[in-house]
């Protein structure tokens, strides 16, 4: 828990401890959980219906609540993961550099960006929405460059339930959704989801990344008699670009992270509204917090988003030409460290080998057709 002097209380946490310079490619596979999130046509065809374009646009004016992943009061870490809020006022977000200096170097294990098959800047970022005991939410996602061009990376808590245990149901990614809740570069379902085993195993905080793997697009087309068919649009990549993937860049790093924040501030003020894209840009230090088991956190400060700016990326290198940058984090927990009216600082988990070892799962996880 972190105190009113701004710190953070030290605790052993033993059997918990993350091992953090796994090298070996069997030994980092091993420590992959997969889970099938639909399986056959019938079930892509059962979620999709799930989100015909009315749910969508009522999506966007859902209320506020707390993910099933928050449980702290206000000084400490929390969650940021949202259902889909309530419209508030809205700030600027700050202005972005067309690039951004780098501690750890870029490597050829790293994985480039790509941009859309149509050459356009990149669309990558967007909602996921899901169910969690038949409860509705969403929170932010990237796409993310793979050779299936199929990948979406988000935060764990944002797609596995820890407390029924299991996956999200009826999960979809939304890129570049407009603030009606229309999905004008498509609606892609969940194929597959990759975790660190020891999300799903501890609910550790070091481990809150998901990469989905996710089928053929479609959106909705509205016939003549009213009703809607799904259109096929093809893949993600294709329509959207992908993010490139940078791990093992330890801290001091200046990162741009994404989001579509809606929750409350501690005050109770709603500077963000979910229907727009959000930014935080800074240098990165290391942060703990062991009531979350978070030992080899990643701070970036100041940063004052808020829930449901939950898995949202946070980039290396970003570009505003091609909007394009490097994957090294996901929004996963926002902070108060001087416990006053607003957030100020949002931590990710470290991006390490394990790391590439879920994207890998995800990547050939994906559907074929």
């Amino acid at each position: 828990m972190i105190s009113r002097a701004r710190t953070l209380a030290a605790a052993a946490l033993g059997a918990l401890l993350l091992a953090p310079a796994l090298t070996g490619t069997a030994e980092a596979a091993s420590k992959v959980h997969t889970s099938v999130m639909t399986r056959t046509e019938a079930d892509l065809k059962r979620v999709a219906e799930h989100w015909k374009p009315e749910r969508l646009q009522r999506a966007a004016s859902y209320s506020a609540e707390a993910s099933p992943a928050e449980a702290a009061p206000s000084s400490s870490p929390s969650s940021s993961s949202s259902a889909s809020p309530t419209a508030a006022g809205a700030v600027a977000s700050p202005p972005l550099s067309t690039s951004a200096p780098l501690t750890g170097k870029l490597t050829t294990a790293d994985v480039a960006p790509a941009p859309p098959k149509n050459g356009s800047a990149a669309r990558t970022m967007g909602k996921v929405f899901f169910r969690f005991d038949g409860k509705e939410y969403w929170c932010s996602a990237g796409a993310v460059a793979s050779k299936s061009g199929s990948v979406v990376a988000t935060a764990a808590h944002c797609a596995y339930d820890l407390r029924r245990p299991g996956p999200a149901e009826y999960w979809i990614f939304v890129p570049n959704p407009g603030p009606d809740g229309s999905a004008p570069d498509g609606i892609y379902v969940g194929a597959t989801l990759n975790l660190h085993e020891d999300w799903p195993g501890k609910g550790d905080f070091d481990f809150d990344y998901a990469f989905v793997s996710v089928h053929r697009g479609f959106v909705w087309e509205k016939q003549k008699d009213g009703s809607f068919d799904m259109k096929d649009v093809g893949r993600l990549q294709d329509n959207v670009g992908g993010l490139g993937l940078a791990v093992g860049k330890g801290h001091g790093n200046t990162i741009t992270a994404f989001g579509y924040p809606a929750g409350p501030q501690p005050d109770g003020s709603r500077p963000f509204d979910g229907r727009t894209l959000r930014t935080c840009r800074g240098t990165t230090s290391k942060t703990t917090a062991p009531s979350r088991d978070l030992q080899y956190g990643v701070l970036l400060q100041p940063c004052n988003l808020t829930k449901g700016a939950s898995g949202g990326p946070w980039l290396l290198k970003y570009q505003t030409s091609t909007r394009l940058g490097y994957l090294n984090g996901v929004n996963s927990l926002t902070w108060n460290r001087d416990a006053k009216g607003s957030y100020d600082a949002v931590s990710a988990p470290p991006f390490i080998t394990t790391t590439m070892a879920v994207y890998r799962s995800a990547d050939a996880q994906a559907p074929s057709r």
